[in-house]
């Protein structure tokens, strides 16, 4: 026992799982446990502080900020409500009809943004101004409904499109890096598409629509809209160029993140810009921004310190994969990622994973390309809102119950696993990939 109390990564293992067991528990908000974590982190030095306040450094944490100031300007200055007017003159006639065309608008977006993020700060304001047009009140089921319905539309399901998540891209990097694979657009889109995209996006609407009900209600307000003012141009043309400037990323090599960064600081200039500063203030949510900052630091700390190379070695011993038994070996791969889920979080994930594919695909038969790939259902199921930084933004900025979260990420994770996981390794099969 007392080995235990002297291994390396005793003390780090005790302050991650117990950060863990916060977050995953609710006990306290979660920016509060986010500066435990800090504290407790330092305070025992288990990694230096570039690792530990990793996260401020991440392009993710200032997608987050750059998300919630936009998103201020959008609402302040009326476009959000002239989008939201345009759409709700025809898709609010149902609810399944309206949650259904926020998952779809969701998913669309990312096959020309690339950043969760940035779709989520574009999205949010939208889709509130225009739940208000249908007469769905803020804090009600059905507003919890349309708010996550962003969150796991863009995260979730842009999974299935190779540049439109950060966890992709952290797995196309480590493949490229480790085994000189690289990973095509088109390829990935048609293995991952019918199966994590399609039927999951319409598992996705029956269960909000099931579990967040709503009745919308048609707009009364039949009034012509008013021509846009200086405002609202100016701000329409400054989102244009942030636009363009997301889709065309790999051309100018300006991230997504220093972009948007950009535009926030525009957005507040005094006399240029849309906003004060006590609108940024009251407007800018800095608890999840600090959350968000608290969950990259954790992940980038698991990386840093061994503790998820030695979980990834246990769960290689433990699980059941076997070359003899495809679908097995298909559900171990899969554990293990969820496993791996719990710790490092998504983006975190694909970085360990991918460097122990080898391993995997030796012990399973499986070629080396589809032990990769089988890890994307794991990755982009998480089982709590923390394990993934957009589906918690989202519940930042429609200000969703923890519990709400949490209820649609178990319903959708145990439907995942039931359905999609053996309709998934038939894919596979079809395809001739196992």
């Amino acid at each position: 026992m007392s080995l235990w109390f002297t291994h390396p990564l005793f003390l780090p293992s005790v302050i991650v799982g117990v950060t863990i067991v916060l977050w995953a528990t609710s006990l306290l908000p979660e920016f509060i446990t986010a500066l435990l974590f800090f504290t407790a982190a330092m305070t025992a030095k288990i990694a230096p502080p570039d690792v530990i306040f990793g996260g401020f450094a991440s392009s993710a944490f200032w997608l987050v900020f750059s998300g919630f100031v936009l998103g201020v300007a959008i609402r302040k200055t009326g476009l959000a409500d002239r989008a939201a007017r345009a759409l709700s003159a025809k898709l609010t006639d149902s609810w399944p009809l309206m949650v259904a065309s926020v998952v779809l608008l969701s998913y669309a977006l990312a096959f020309v943004m690339p950043s969760n993020m940035g779709r989520i700060a574009l999205l949010m304001p939208i889709v509130a101004a225009m739940a208000k047009r249908a007469s769905i009140a803020d804090g009600s089921r059905a507003w919890y409904g349309l708010a996550l319905a962003v969150g796991f539309g863009t995260f979730q399901l842009s999974a299935t499109i190779l540049p439109a998540n950060v966890p992709n891209l952290v797995m196309s990097g480590a493949a490229e890096g480790s085994y000189g694979i690289h990973l095509n657009y088109v390829p990935y889109l048609l293995l991952h598409t019918p199966v994590l995209g399609i039927l999951k996006g319409l598992i996705l609407i029956g269960l909000i629509c099931w579990l967040f009900p709503g009745a919308p209600k048609p707009a009364r307000d039949l009034a012509p809209a008013e021509p846009m003012g200086r405002d609202e141009k100016r701000l329409a043309w400054l989102l244009a160029v942030v636009l363009v400037m997301w889709v065309t990323e790999s051309w100018h090599g300006v991230g997504p993140a220093w972009t948007g960064l950009a535009a926030s600081v525009i957005v507040m200039l005094p006399r240029i810009g849309f906003i004060t500063g006590e609108e940024f203030s009251a407007g800018v949510n800095m608890r999840t921004c600090i959350y968000v900052a608290g969950i990259l630091g954790l992940a980038i700390t698991v990386t840093q310190t061994g503790i998820g190379s030695a979980v990834g070695e246990a769960l290689l011993r433990l699980m059941p994969l076997d070359a003899d038994k495809p679908f097995t070996s298909f559900l171990a791969l899969t554990g293990i990622t969820t496993a791996l889920n719990f710790i490092m979080t998504a983006n975190g994930v694909p970085a360990l994973y991918t460097t122990l594919a080898q391993s995997f695909s030796d012990a399973t038969g499986f070629p080396l390309l589809s032990v990769i790939m089988i890890q994307v259902l794991g990755y982009s199921t998480p089982l709590l809102p923390y394990q993934a930084s957009p589906i918690v933004v989202a519940m930042g900025l429609g200000k969703v119950p923890a519990r709400a979260g949490m209820l649609l990420c178990l319903a959708l994770a145990v439907a995942t696993y039931v359905v999609l996981l053996p309709l998934d390794y038939l894919w596979f099969s079809v395809l001739g990939r196992l």
